[in-house]
């Protein structure tokens, strides 16, 4: 079965960094684009980083409100897909989820929650003095 795991969320100060990691299985992960996206306390769901790789080449795009600071990445020789945050500010302080897409083998990156069939259970990351 598909799975998802996040790691490496935690308290940071602002203007600090962290890296978030997922591991996936039970799918074929280089088929799939993957995102990250996040839910502040009282909010919805926000899409914030998203990456898909083909033979060719990759592309990634960003939530308006992480451009700059945030770098999604992936290594599909390992299943994994991070997202390296910098410059973190308070209101970057929410759970981040790790997705899967359900489409395969397309040059895009949906960024509406239809747009994903698995989460992982989450990371938290704090941004706090």
């Amino acid at each position: 079965q598909v799975t998802l795991v996040e790691s490496g969320g935690g308290l940071a100060q602002p203007g600090g960094s962290l890296n978030l990691s997922c591991r996936a299985s039970g799918f074929t992960f280089s088929s799939h684009a993957m995102s990250w996206a996040r839910q502040a306390p009282g909010k919805g769901l926000e899409w914030v980083a998203g990456v898909w790789s083909y033979s060719d080449g990759s592309g990634t795009y960003y939530a308006d409100s992480v451009k700059g600071r945030f770098t999604i990445s992936r290594d599909n020789s390992k299943n994994k897909v991070y997202l390296q945050m910098n410059s973190l500010k308070p209101e970057d302080t929410a759970l981040y989820y790790c997705g899967k897409s359900r489409t395969i083998q397309a040059r895009a990156v949906p960024t509406t929650s239809e747009g994903y069939n698995y989460w992982g259970r989450g990371a938290q990351v704090t941004v706090s003095s």
